[in-house]
């Protein structure tokens, strides 16, 4: 199995310094709002992804009044034990260390080392932009597939470059040879990954309306479609057709960046139709056929981090994921509570060890 044994931080967040040990397979996190219980699972996940789940700034990350912080993890993989460090120097300068290895790029540790967290605001995904749903298929391939990550990487740059350049020639002179340069290299990487998305969120939909359908015992399925701007085989001609365009609004208007996940539920925008309770049974769907997807292109199930999820279901759908959590899922769990007690009456009814943290 593979799994978290130990962590400690060292000024991160509100924690100045505090160890951890995970001694059974499904761990309870539980404490007031504020004592440290989702920094603990942001500092799990910033160990397999270099970075926080929350803050795109790793200053952010940093105690107040400190000057850079550590994170030092022991995983378990099988029977390895693999010590695992992120640093944050005071000149901002981020070390990642694997095994006693420095790791560079960041990017070849991704997907070593399998997470998915769930958190109450990732309800963003269905009711937020579009960028929130692209995020979201992303993530997941980025941890199956490096050369989407390279990929995904260079679009990024190259859309940087291009949307800085047209932001620069503010009505002057356009250099279209050096457009054509920004588009061939747009059009490269961004024809690989529309394909790849379109292919994946096919599979990845059928897995999310059973996941769906169990949690919520309802009927009524939604229907994930990737909707993108431009299709492969037109991708030139139309990132071509929009240049003078782009020069007007000084931005990239066709790309994957521009891209969409629908989610309708009875031929309607979901997020307007849906009920509360729709709206996280998908939301807990969607993570598990992420969970799923990474589950089986490894071989073993990615470590589980829960955050908050009593406050956010009604007792049935509660009742459905912890079962489906602890039980169809043999890989380790780490959730967090404000309430002790309702902790451990939820998995006390699932009769299976567990370890309580009180923070």
């Amino acid at each position: 199995m593979f799994k978290i044994t130990h962590i400690k931080l060292v000024q991160f967040r509100n924690s100045h310094s505090a160890e951890f040990s995970f001694e059974s397979r499904i761990a309870a996190v539980c404490g007031l709002n504020g004592v440290g219980k989702t920094n603990l699972l942001d500092a799990i996940y910033f160990l397999c992804f270099t970075k926080s789940y929350f803050s795109k700034t790793d200053a952010n990350s940093v105690e107040k009044g400190s000057l850079g912080f550590k994170i030092t993890g022991m995983f378990s993989k099988t029977n390895d034990e693999i010590p695992v460090s992120v640093i944050l120097r005071e000149n901002n300068r981020k070390e990642l260390w694997v095994d006693k290895v420095q790791i560079s790029p960041f990017s070849s540790h991704i997907g070593k080392f399998p997470v998915v967290f769930i958190a109450p605001d990732d309800v963003i995904m269905i009711t937020g932009a579009s960028e929130e749903r692209r995020k979201f298929i992303d993530t997941i391939l980025c941890q199956l597939d490096h050369g989407y990550l390279a990929h995904l990487i260079r679009y990024n740059k190259h859309l940087q470059d291009r949307n800085r350049y047209l932001k620069n020639v503010s009505g002057g002179f356009v250099n279209d040879v050096l457009l054509d340069a920004f588009d061939e290299q747009l059009i490269a990487s961004g024809q690989f990954l529309l394909e790849k998305r379109k292919v994946f969120l096919e599979g990845l939909t059928a897995n999310i309306q059973g996941l769906f359908s169990y949690i919520s015992s309802d009927k009524e399925i939604p229907m994930l479609t990737y909707a993108p701007s431009t299709s492969k085989d037109n991708y030139k001609a139309d990132v071509l057709k929009a240049r003078q365009r782009d020069i007007m609004l000084q931005r990239t208007s066709v790309g994957i960046h521009r891209d969409e996940i629908e989610i309708l539920l009875n031929e309607m925008p979901f997020k307007q139709v849906a009920s509360q309770g729709q709206k996280k049974s998908l939301l807990f769907a969607m993570k598990l056929a992420e969970f799923e997807s990474l589950r089986l292109h490894f071989g073993y199930e990615p470590i589980l981090l829960l955050d908050d999820i009593f406050e956010k279901l009604d007792q049935e759908r509660l009742k459905k994921l912890l079962e489906w959590v602890t039980i169809k899922n043999q890989g380790q769990v780490i959730l967090t509570d404000t309430h002790h007690q309702r902790v451990s009456q939820a998995l006390g009814d699932i009769s299976l060890p567990f370890q309580l943290i009180n923070l």
